[in-house]
């Protein structure tokens, strides 16, 4: 009789993905980091939405935001699930150290009080490698491994949700919202909205912890001996080492569209060496794999990549006049100031009297 384990013997076999119950699992796994990476993109939108909202020389860039199709969150959120849902946990756990270390780098070189917010968008893939690797780890072993993914993934499907509506709320309603002063939504960000980088950057410190200790863990598993692992660990930290250290220096000189796209080609380039020499033919196909993902998520979040960098630039180089510049009170306030003023004025008028 013709069964399913008969059709798994000639199905390829993947590292991160086996044709059965575990196939689920990688499925849902995938789909919880694709919706971390969703809900990333759409909070830093709303940030960058409103930020150019109240810049009256960034209108142009505000509508440029606003114009963006919301069907792409959805393609988005559906080829990102593929793409994890196959790169194998090696891969993935590589991704993530290797951000952690760019990101440290990165993170060094900036002037004290100083911030990058391209550094949101350029952790896309690599959350969404983390995400995976730490749900891998933390749920390795578990009697009902499949039911606690999918309350993660219940979770994390009304976050997703509920950003996704927060974002197209914003960028149709807030500016008309804001000015008439009746939506609840709308007045909390209208006070909170400078908090959006520091609880992006709160949380994304803890994702990152948690899933470099898991990337760790997972890449060791697989080493029978300490000079096994020793043979892995340093060609692959000198290197990477080194070139974090290279291609930051070669971005800071040339913070342009083309240099990130560079440094992924030449990131995954190294990885691709090393795991020539020290790693499986199927590592090989990851790398191509994580390649396209890298790519897809910067060309997705392109026209906000462009609005950060410009944004850093001028941070790094301001304007001569810029620094002159002062706020233009409300006219609310303008208002009620002179009002204020009309009647002391005609207080006083009534005690002369």
């Amino acid at each position: 009789m013709f069964s399913f384990e008969f059709l798994a013997s000639w199905l390829p076999g993947f590292p991160s993905l086996a044709w059965g119950s575990t196939l689920l699992d990688s499925l849902l796994q995938g789909l919880i980091g694709a919706c971390a990476v969703s809900v990333l993109c759409s909070l830093v939108k709303i940030y960058l939405y409103i930020q150019c909202l109240n810049d009256p020389d960034r209108q142009k860039e505000k509508e440029i935001i606003r114009s963006q199709w919301s069907l792409l969150d959805h393609v988005h959120l559906f080829l990102l699930t593929l793409i994890f849902t196959v790169v194998g946990y090696r891969v993935a756990a590589l991704v993530v150290l290797e951000f952690s270390l760019r990101a440290v780098s990165m993170l060094l070189s900036l002037n004290k009080g100083a911030h990058s917010s391209q550094l949101y968008l350029l952790c896309q893939y690599s959350l969404g490698c983390g995400i995976s690797c730490s749900l891998s780890y933390l749920l390795e072993g578990t009697p009902h491994r499949s039911y606690n993914l999918l309350l993660s993934l219940g979770l994390a499907g009304l976050i997703t949700c509920y950003v996704w509506r927060l974002a197209r709320h914003i960028c149709t309603m807030y500016e008309l919202h804001s000015k008439e002063r009746y939506c609840g939504v709308c007045l909390f960000l209208l006070t909170a909205w400078h908090g959006i980088p520091a609880l992006l950057c709160n949380a994304l410190k803890i994702t990152f912890v948690v899933a470099d200790l898991a990337a760790v863990a997972l890449i060791n598993r697989d080493f029978l001996t300490t000079s096994e692992a020793i043979r892995f660990w340093t060609p692959l930290t000198i290197c990477y080492t080194l070139l974090v250290i290279y291609m930051q220096e070669e971005q800071r000189h040339n913070p342009s569209e083309q240099m990130v796209y560079q440094t992924v080609f030449v990131r995954m380039g190294g990885l691709l060496i090393l795991l020539m020499t020290v790693g499986r033919w199927m590592d090989i196909m990851n790398i191509f794999i994580s390649l396209v993902g890298e790519i897809w998520c910067l060309v997705r979040a392109g026209i906000m990549l462009d609005i950060c960098r410009a944004q850093d630039f001028s941070q790094k180089f301001p304007e001569p006049g810029s620094s002159s510049r002062q706020p233009q009170p409300r006219p609310e306030a303008h208002g009620r100031k002179s009002s204020s003023v009309t009647k002391s004025s005609s207080g006083g008028a009534g005690a002369e009297r």
